[in-house]
């Protein structure tokens, strides 16, 4: 509904558009209170992915990465290409240590990344990170013993 009223023109001119506040709110680095913003704008969009993303993002910067990760897995469940979701997640899991389902995540924000020059850092940084953790498989993988090495 949010987006007709948008689109026409509708709506009391005094309403606020808590998406937009929300952004603004986590742009200058007001996380808690962007989190608000984000939960009223899903009450006006129920499901909506991007305002779950944000949430997510706002959980992430909050310590709160448990959260973070289920709302991530909440937008997959609802749209399995969403690629902010892949990128966010993947990190989340790197830091729990799990290297293998982030490079999965990597993997599929990589095959569908967003575009545009804001995104291309994020498009850097997920390659330097898949290309880490492959060296990282590599050097832990074992190595084949020679003949030699036996006796």
């Amino acid at each position: 509904m949010a987006f007709w009223n948008k689109i026409l023109g509708g709506s009391d001119p005094e309403r606020v558009d808590y998406y937009d506040e929300g952004l603004a709110l986590l742009t200058s680095g007001k996380f808690h209170e962007a989190l608000t913003s984000f939960r009223l704008a899903l009450k006006e969009a129920p499901g909506d992915p991007v305002v779950l993303q944000q949430i997510a993002i706002c959980y992430t910067r909050i310590g709160m990465t448990d959260e973070a990760a289920k709302t991530y897995r909440h937008v997959l469940q609802k749209d399995p290409s969403a690629a902010g979701a892949h990128y966010g997640l993947a990190f989340i899991l790197l830091r729990s240590g799990n290297q293998n389902e982030a490079a999965e995540h990597l993997e599929a924000f990589l095959a569908r990344p967003p575009s545009g020059e804001q995104a291309e850092q994020h498009r850097t940084h997920a390659r330097s990170t898949l290309a880490e953790i492959r060296r990282s498989r590599h050097d832990q993988s074992p190595h084949e013993s020679h003949p030699d090495e036996l006796f």
